[in-house]
């Protein structure tokens, strides 16, 4: 994504991609993931992995669910010592109810990653009207009015899976908020040329201002993992 000059995109064609999938499901179902509604605000420096479980608990806790183990969905880079961590291998196994209680399809591991060819070409329910905040709000994206807020940070690629040694797409394991890049996904499935939710583009710095240059303020998914 060009810095803030993407062309709006045909209305039909992001309505394309902000519809849930229905199912048969408990309208009561639990709040197990959400896109946090406010950043921590130092750009890409997030405290470490500690730091932003911390922001998912606050945050999860505010809203009536803190009695549950939250996990960022954030990958890191191994380090001498160190093996990285990979997003998907940090959120338990669902599946995953976002904060308004209706009959939408969950959110299930192996579809929102695409892990077989079924499950790629069927998609999940990870679409604008499901990725809501822990208070049921939808995150501006292309065509809504700005600021733009849907760029996700992740630091992962499509399939969940942390970026090779020596390719730092996590403001140096989420401490930095200077130097370096931050991979990102967009909430809104919009933009960039692609849908991905997780892993659509990198960054060009980790500073707030950065990140916000680039549409994102610095917010990240949570996941629930009881």
């Amino acid at each position: 994504m060009t810095k803030l000059t993407i062309p709006v995109v045909a209305f039909a064609a992001v309505i394309a991609f902000t519809q849930p999938v229905l199912a048969q499901n408990n309208n009561e179902a639990p709040m197990t993931f959400f896109v946090t509604s406010e950043p921590i605000g130092d750009g890409g420096n997030l405290g470490g992995l500690e730091g932003a479980d911390a922001h998912c608990r606050r945050l999860a806790a505010a809203a009536g669910e803190g009695q549950r183990t939250w996990r960022a969905y954030l990958s890191t880079q191994s380090r001498p010592g160190q093996p990285g961590v990979s997003a998907r291998d940090r959120i338990g196994d669902g599946p995953w109810y976002s904060a308004v209680r209706r009959s939408d399809r969950p959110l299930i591991k192996s579809e929102i990653h695409g892990d077989t060819l079924l499950e790629a070409q069927r998609g999940s329910n990870m679409f604008k009207l499901y990725t809501l905040t822990e208070k049921g709000e939808m995150i501006n994206g292309v065509g809504d009015p700005l600021p733009m807020r849907h760029d996700i940070l992740t630091g992962t690629q499509p399939d969940g899976t942390a970026f090779p040694p020596g390719e730092d797409r996590t403001c140096n394991n989420w401490t930095s908020n200077g130097e370096g890049a931050a991979q990102a996904g967009h909430s809104d499935r919009a933009g960039n040329g692609n849908t991905s939710w997780n892993s659509s583009h990198a960054t060009d710095g980790c500073s707030q201002a950065t990140l916000q240059s680039w549409g994102g303020v610095g917010l990240f998914y949570c996941f629930a993992i009881d």
